[in-house]
């Protein structure tokens, strides 16, 4: 017990430090992707661009719009930052590295993001203006429809280990990462990790090109910087949230530790993000639901039926 409470440090400053980290790293890597510098002015490979963000955001000014209802339009970005972080306790970083190790840790994971959908939606009615409640009604639509191939994609995980708990997940993997037998659920989680964290392709809820900026058009200051902190730690939790559940969490050859592994492996699924924003166009919205409803539920539901006939052919071969 005392070594989770010790836990609760270390992983709200790594979140946040990492949130901060990716603010450099994805215009880092965006540059290099799309052949050009990204930033490169403020420090050594402008590494102090994050500095400077974050005085830009105090220093502006924090505006309420008059016709908004204040006391919604100031809690709002709030509930996305904190849903992220309260997500992060149920990781297993390592074996025993966790703030609390819980039996139904995955749907606590589920519930937990969940709650993201409240920010946006309340942020975007608060505003009282169209086009926030456009993206906010986006943004409901959107959410709720993928998360529910999000935890339909994860069932057959949770077959194949026969728990809920993140860290039995884990170590049933110890012989062969999930991502092989549940490369559908992989994808499938994939692209509802996208559409949830508003991740290009799937950033309709803000579609600048139609929406000036969507749900948080209205926002400035600080409270703008807590939507993008939301954002990234979102793109985080759900990048470690992939490699718990597919590609073994803290399992890897043992000349390194095991938060090592889990580390390395959370960065290269986070780069795997920034690529996509890189090269895949936005599409319409009507395609995006389009591919949630017709496409992506019968296949979820597909995967489930295989993965259970499966099983039950392998208990009575056994």
């Amino acid at each position: 017990m005392t070594l989770q409470f010790i836990m609760i440090v270390p992983v709200l400053l790594g979140a946040m430090g990492a949130a901060a980290l990716l603010v450099w790293w994805e215009r880092r890597l965006l540059g290099f992707f799309q052949d050009r510098l990204g930033p490169n002015r403020v420090g050594p490979f402008g590494s102090l661009q994050i500095v400077a963000d974050v005085v830009k955001l105090f220093t502006k000014h924090d505006w309420v719009p008059p016709f908004s209802d204040r006391v919604v339009f100031t809690l709002a970005p709030t509930a996305a930052a904190a849903g992220m972080l309260m997500g992060f306790a149920v990781v297993p970083f390592g074996p025993g590295l966790f703030i609390i190790d819980l039996n139904i840790g995955l749907l606590f994971f589920l519930a937990m993001t969940s709650l993201a959908v409240y920010s946006v939606l309340l942020g975007g009615l608060a505003s009282n203006s169209k086009y926030s409640l456009l993206g906010g009604l986006r943004s409901a639509a959107q959410m709720v429809t993928y998360e529910v191939f999000m935890g339909l994609s994860l069932m057959g995980v949770v077959m194949l280990s026969g728990s809920f708990n993140l860290s039995d997940i884990v170590r049933a993997q110890e012989h062969m990462w999930f991502f092989l037998p549940q490369l559908p659920g992989l994808v499938i989680f994939l692209l509802a990790g996208i559409a949830e964290t508003h991740r290009l392709p799937f950033d309709l809820p803000e579609a600048e090109h139609e929406l000036t900026a969507g749900f948080h058009t209205e926002y400035s200051g600080m409270k703008f910087g807590l939507i993008m902190v939301g954002e990234y730690l979102s793109m985080t939790l759900t990048s470690a949230m992939m490699v718990t559940l597919f590609f073994g969490g803290w399992l890897g050859w043992s000349f390194l530790p095991p938060i090592i592994w889990f580390t390395l492996k959370t960065a290269a699924v986070i780069c795997f993000f920034i690529l996509l924003r890189a090269s895949i166009p936005r599409p319409r919205y009507d395609q995006l639901m389009s591919l949630g409803w017709k496409i992506l539920l019968p296949l979820t539901l597909l995967n489930l039926l295989v993965t259970g006939a499966l099983l039950l052919l392998r208990g009575h071969s056994a």
